[in-house]
C-alpha cells in the first residue's frame, strides 16, 4: 500500500434510512410522540401524494406538520434535534470503546496519502440526523428541511431532497459549490473541480438512490448498494447490481473488519493508484 505523492480528496456520500439506520428517522420518537404507527403514516403520505399528484417527499413533509398541529404539539428545530437522538444505527458506525467506521476509514485514507470527507444526502430530515450520534462526522447534511415560524414551530418545507436532487448534491460535492444559494450550474472545468467523480464512493440502498448511484458509477467514481441481511432487502440490493446500477452489492455492517469496510479499502487504494498514474502522465508530459 504505497501512499500518494500530494494529498487529495475521497468523498464518501451517504443516503441515510436504509443506509446508516435500519429504518426511517421518524420511526424512533416522532411517532411514538405522535401515536401513530409508522406503516399508517406511509401509507396516508402515499394516499396524499396520489391524489394531489404530489412529490413523495412534499407530501410526508406536509403531513408531518399536519399531525402535528392536529394532535396540538409543536415540533420546533430543537424538537427534532431531540428525536435525533433516539436513532439507531447499524454495526460499527457509533463508537463503542473501539473506534468507529469514520475514525477507522479517515486513518486508512491518510496512510494513502488521502483527505476522507463525509457527506449525507438523504430526504430524510436535516435537523434529526444532525441530533443524531454521528451527526457531528458529517462535513456537509443535504437533507429536506424546515422553515420555522415566530413560535418556533415548523410549518413548511426550506428544502427538499428526492431522488432527482440527490444529483445536484453530488455535483456541489463535485465542485466544491457547497451552500444551496450558490449556483451549481457555473462552468467549471472538469481539472479545476476539488472531488472529480471517480474519487466518490456513493452509498445507498433504494429506489431514490439509483439516479444518484448510476451517476456516480456512470463518472467513473463506485456506488456501494448496501442491505440489512434480510432475503428482501439482500435481493433488492443484489438486483442493483445485475442492473448495472452499482459496482457492489453487500451487508450494511461498517465494523473494521467486515467486508463492506474491506471493499471500500480497496477503492480507495484504487482511487490512490490511479491518482499516482495521472501524476506519472502529468510528469511524462512535462518533460
Amino acid at each position: 500500500m504505497d501512499a500518494c505523492t500530494d494529498n487529495f480528496t475521497i468523498a464518501l456520500c451517504y443516503d441515510f434510512d436504509g443506509t446508516l439506520s435500519p429504518t426511517n428517522m421518524q420511526d424512533y420518537a416522532f411517532f411514538p410522540k405522535l401515536q401513530t404507527p409508522p406503516h399508517e403514516f406511509w401509507e396516508r403520505t402515499c394516499a396524499l401524494a396520489r391524489a394531489q399528484d404530489a412529490d413523495a417527499i412534499l407530501a410526508y413533509m406536509y403531513l408531518m406538520c399536519a399531525e402535528a398541529r392536529a394532535a396540538n404539539i409543536k415540533i420546533r428545530r430543537e424538537d427534532f434535534v431531540e428525536f435525533g437522538r433516539s436513532v439507531k444505527f447499524f454495526d460499527g458506525l457509533v463508537d463503542c470503546g473501539g473506534g468507529d467506521w469514520f475514525s477507522d476509514i479517515n486513518a486508512y485514507g491518510a496512510r494513502l496519502g488521502a483527505t476522507v470527507r463525509h457527506y449525507v444526502i438523504s430526504s430524510g430530515i436535516r435537523e434529526m440526523i444532525e441530533g443524531t450520534a454521528i451527526g457531528g462526522k458529517f462535513d456537509k447534511i443535504y437533507a429536506s428541511s424546515f422553515m420555522y415560524g415566530g413560535d418556533g414551530a415548523a410549518f413548511w418545507p426550506s428544502l427538499v431532497v428526492n431522488y432527482t436532487t440527490k444529483m445536484q448534491f453530488l455535483f456541489r460535492i463535485n465542485k466544491g459549490v457547497f451552500d444551496i444559494q450558490d449556483s451549481v450550474n457555473r462552468y467549471m472545468p472538469e481539472d479545476a473541480r476539488p472531488v472529480p467523480f471517480r474519487r466518490m464512493i456513493y452509498f445507498g440502498d433504494g429506489s431514490t438512490d439509483i439516479p444518484a448511484m448510476k451517476l456516480v458509477k456512470t463518472q467513473g467514481g463506485y456506488s456501494i448498494a448496501v442491505h440489512d441481511g434480510t432475503l428482501e432487502k439482500r435481493e433488492k440490493a443484489h438486483r442493483l447490481l445485475d442492473e448495472n446500477r452499482v459496482n457492489y452489492a453487500v451487508r450494511a455492517d461498517y465494523t473494521p473488519d467486515s467486508k463492506l469496510a474491506r471493499q471500500v479499502k480497496l477503492v480507495m487504494e484504487e482511487i490512490c493508484a490511479r491518482r499516482r498514474i495521472e501524476a506519472s502522465e502529468r510528469l511524462q508530459y512535462e518533460a
